[in-house]
């Protein structure tokens, strides 16, 4: 019997301490955030927050409308502005599929770090969405412009700077952490990618936008936005931001090109890099040296009487192309050094990893003396592995 009785206390004990569902939010209750923007309006925060319309999206705009909604609030926090949403939302904004945040350009100049605090303290905010700024518009216009190929704005937004990134290499994908991380960080000041509107951006608004095949109205990455600690310095054109990704090895496959001696280009599709970067002290003064090893194939040849079965060729080419990506690194360099003064390639925690005792009497004025003034030397290993399906090109063939 007091074992029967042990037994039914212990189970009601255990039955106490089930949570069950209590804190539980039905589908139908939520509005799901998969885009955000944040500006600055006088003193306060203007938040705007791209929801899906779940009917629309579903039937994929068949009966003409949105597939997405957009809510803009102002207040004198991130935080109090998203729950204002309420005010004209029926739904309570969810913000745990969010895709992209967009960081107005106003703000990012005045100090972002204020507006992130949010993102990264509230539980509902995943680490997972990239953070891009906008460009001569404000993060608002940005999300309101539709897409045609993506029917929700946002997801486009996600999917095209990761495409960005893998094939062409003028961007970067940044997500929360890896902002704050370099926010935070001593020797590397953040970047972000810029995002501007390209068209009639009140076109860009409506159906139409979507109804044509060339759309009055297009969103596009453009250059890198270089910040010291959380403001806004200046852009990097889509040449540098090239230059920074190569010197950081973050390039998986682009697409460059050399002239011929006698005219027209040989292009070739980069295929595999490998870079890196070390830091030295030599009398107390610092320096960096940057090897990056590059594999690619040609894939394209304008030139004539051009020979690519010869050795002698293939090596000639493979020169130019050497001195044509370290310029384009030092490019890079010289902006961030001259123009704005901001560690953004990181060389400040490589002189830290080589001399850790050298880098604290040096770490204070980083910056605005010794990263301005600091060597750096870029030596390319280009090498070419496949030239195509074809030798030298039929243009050699065809006779004026």
């Amino acid at each position: 019997m007091k074992r029967k009785t042990a037994f039914l206390f212990l189970m009601l004990t255990l039955v106490l301490l089930l949570t069950g569902c209590w804190n539980r939010k039905e589908l139908n209750e939520l509005a799901i955030a998969v885009g955000m923007g944040i500006d600055k309006h006088g003193d306060q925060f203007r938040v705007s927050v791209q929801v899906v319309d779940p009917g629309e999206a579903a039937k994929k705009g068949a009966s003409g409308g949105a597939p997405a909604t957009l809510y803009t609030t102002e207040a004198d926090t991130v935080f109090e502005a998203i729950r204002k949403i309420t005010t004209l939302s029926p739904r309570k904004v969810y913000f745990a599929h969010l895709r992209i945040c967009v960081i107005g350009e106003s703000i990012a100049t005045e100090g972002m770090a204020k507006a992130l605090d949010l993102l990264s303290r509230d539980h509902e905010f995943r680490t997972d969405f990239y953070i891009v700024v906008s460009k001569d518009a404000r993060a608002e216009d940005t999300l309101k412009i539709m897409t045609p190929l993506e029917s929700i704005p946002a997801n486009d937004l996600f999917a095209s700077l990761e495409s960005s990134e893998k094939n062409w290499s003028p961007s970067m994908t940044v997500t929360l952490d890896e902002l704050i991380a370099a926010l935070t960080s001593e020797g590397m000041q953040p970047i972000l990618t810029g995002l501007r509107v390209v068209g009639n951006p009140e076109m860009g608004e409506s159906n139409q936008n979507i109804q044509k095949i060339d759309p009055p109205a297009r969103l596009q990455y453009s250059g890198l936005a270089v910040f010291r600690k959380d403001k806004l310095v200046g852009w990097l054109n889509e040449t540098e931001s090239r230059g920074y990704n190569f010197i950081l090895g973050k390039v998986q496959s682009s697409v460059g090109f050399v002239t011929c001696p006698e005219g027209g280009k040989v292009v070739t599709e980069i295929i595999r890099t490998q870079t890196a970067i070390k830091g030295s002290v030599h009398r107390g003064e610092p320096r960096i040296n940057i090897k990056m090893h590059v594999e690619a194939n040609v894939g394209e040849v304008e030139c004539q009487a051009l020979d690519l079965t010869k050795v002698s060729t293939i090596y000639e080419l493979e020169k130019k192309l050497e001195e044509r990506l370290e310029e384009i690194m030092k490019s890079a360099v010289r902006k961030a050094q001259k123009s704005y003064k901001s560690d953004i390639f990181g060389f400040g925690e490589a002189i830290h990893r080589a001399d850790p005792k050298t880098w604290n009497s040096l770490k204070k004025n980083w910056d605005d003396e010794h990263f301005a003034e600091l060597p750096v030397d870029i030596k390319v290993d280009f090498k070419i592995r496949r030239l195509g399906t074809i030798g030298s090109s039929f243009l050699n063939e065809i006779k004026e």
